[in-house]
């Protein structure tokens, strides 16, 4: 006698978004695992007396949403501390932070996360400065994170206060006299006096698990670095407290240790794996300091000269990690048996990113990373689908492509057009996976904007961006097994969501309905 399903989920429209995506009626779940496909009155046999039956009155039935690239501390601190995304001019930022300060009078740091000034209507293309933090407190150190995390604003109590950790030639300068402006390593150094500590840093996490799984969201993979989060996400599994999955990937600072332990790729629990070894090549468009072969096209007057006064490529942006380097520590990483991830987003670093990793090419299937990839050429593309490396994008980012937008601003027409071409690259045959880099963390935007993309090497179907925020993710971190698809005998990963994004226009307006991760519900939406 077969036993009883633990869930059923009827009146559904199941789409396993496999090839072909087949859409059933129902699925039947056990033990966490799916057990069963087909039409309600043939699912239906597997009801018992204890069994959970949900009725989805039609909605759509998705696999789980995995997030390929994300920062789960700063989704956290998004949320714990003032949240600066939706703010429309400098002005709205400093008084969301005067806000914040002002609700949070015991918090020694005054902390802002994901301020955009590439979309404010004036002085656009500069960041936030000391002089204008210092009105939000002159007593206090004061902090505000550009959404790309490559760009911090300090005012002049935390410029003092982190003066020996912070590198001058990461700090922008103005006739002499610091910005109180600090890009790359200098941001990382204040993104990293930041990082909370093991109390706190639970309180973030719980805030940034609860919110993904709100967005459908049932793993993720977390870039993480010099921080306390990989033993919390160990701890909440542990308490039963983690509700998604999560693939931890390492900084390349952490690699010595990694091998100490012996902690390879894919080591770890149902819950709480190893992911990849990460490094940098390069910075961001939106803080110029993304390596490029030819010159940004809106690089001129002190701030552009202060960015780059010591790089030879002028204002073409900066390494982060010497390509010299980079290649020593990928050889490395590969050599000691993992996966290897790259920031890489200007044509120049993507070219010394994937000469690094095409001499991996045949070390056992590695599934080697480059994250963002935004403006890879033809050339580069090709030569990625045939060494097998995996591109991690943001759909996301089309946000800036529109025309006037930030692309256009930093790289002009013909190269804004040559950004994130996903259609471009699956049809190349480029594994693909995409994420959202948390800017911001929500996966039917990243697929509005994949479907809605400006042009046709951009653009993608609505079933072809949904596989790639799924089984494209899984593949990427060694999951297509259990996850991605809605397979009998995966694991019960599942979104309902209330309306079909194939029949709306606004797929970025669809709210989740229910989260399910395991088979448990982790989120329950439902609005009747």
């Amino acid at each position: 006698m077969t036993d009883a399903a633990d869930r059923l989920l009827v009146n559904a429209a199941v789409h396993t978004l496999g090839d072909p995506d087949v859409v059933h009626e129902a699925v039947a779940v056990r033990d966490g695992e799916i057990v069963r496909l087909g039409d309600s009155y043939e699912v239906s046999f597997l009801e018992g007396v204890e069994t959970d039956v949900i009725d989805c009155g039609g909605r759509p039935v998705l696999p789980g949403f995995i997030d390929a690239h994300t920062h789960m501390e700063q989704l956290g601190q998004h949320l714990v501390h003032a949240d600066l995304s939706a703010a429309t001019s400098r002005r709205d930022c400093l008084e969301t932070l005067s806000a914040h300060a002002d609700a949070e009078p015991e918090r020694e740091w005054i902390l802002g996360f994901g301020y955009d000034e590439s979309e404010w209507e004036a002085s656009r293309s500069r960041p936030l400065t000391s002089a204008e933090l210092n009105r939000v407190s002159e007593e206090r150190p004061v902090v505000a994170m550009r959404v790309d995390l490559h760009t911090a604003s300090l005012n002049a109590v935390a410029l003092e206060r982190l003066a020996d950790d912070l590198p001058a030639s990461d700090l922008r300068r103005s006739g002499g006299e610091s910005t109180g402006v600090a890009v790359e390593n200098a941001a990382e150094a204040v993104r990293r006096e930041l990082t909370a500590g093991r109390e706190e840093m639970r309180e973030v996490l719980a805030a940034a698990t609860e919110r993904a799984v709100e967005l459908g969201v049932t793993g993720v993979h977390d870039k993480v670095r010099g921080s306390v989060a990989p033993r919390v996400y160990r701890d909440m599994a542990a308490d039963g407290d983690l509700p998604l999955r999560v693939r931890i990937d390492y900084w390349s600072d952490h690699l010595e240790a990694l091998e100490e332990v012996g902690l390879a790729t894919n080591a770890g629990s149902d819950r709480v794996r190893t992911g990849a070894i990460k490094s940098f090549s390069d910075g961001s468009f939106g803080s110029r300091t993304a390596r490029l072969r030819e010159p940004y096209a809106d690089a001129s007057g002190d701030e552009a000269d202060a960015a780059h006064e010591t790089d030879e490529g002028g204002d073409r942006g900066q390494w982060v990690v010497d390509p010299e380097d980079l290649a020593a520590l990928v050889e490395r990483a590969d050599g000691s048996g993992y996966q290897v991830c790259v920031h890489a987003i200007g044509d120049a670093a993507i070219e010394e990113t994937l000469s690094a990793l095409e001499s991996t090419a045949d070390s056992g299937g590695r599934r080697h990373r480059i994250e963002h990839a935004e403006l890879a050429t033809d050339d580069q593309i090709e030569r990625m689908a045939e060494a097998g490396i995996v591109a991690s994008m943001q759909p996301n980012f089309h946000r800036w492509a529109d025309e006037g937008g930030l692309y256009d601003r930093r790289l002009g027409r013909e190269r804004r057009n040559r950004t994130n071409r996903f259609r471009r690259v699956l049809e190349a045959g480029v594994p693909l996976a995409f994420g959202s880099d948390c800017m911001p963390l929500d996966p039917l935007l990243g697929v509005h904007h994949a479907v809605n993309a400006p042009t046709e090497a951009q653009r993608l179907s609505v079933t072809e961006a949904l596989r790639a925020y799924t089984r494209g993710a899984a593949y990427a971190g060694f999951d297509e097994d259990r996850l991605g698809t809605v397979e009998v005998g995966k694991r019960a990963d599942l979104v309902v969501l209330e309306a079909s994004p194939w029949e709306v226009k606004r797929i970025d307006e669809i709210d989740v309905a229910m989260t399910v991760v395991d088979g448990k519900i982790v989120f329950d939406g439902f609005d009747g």
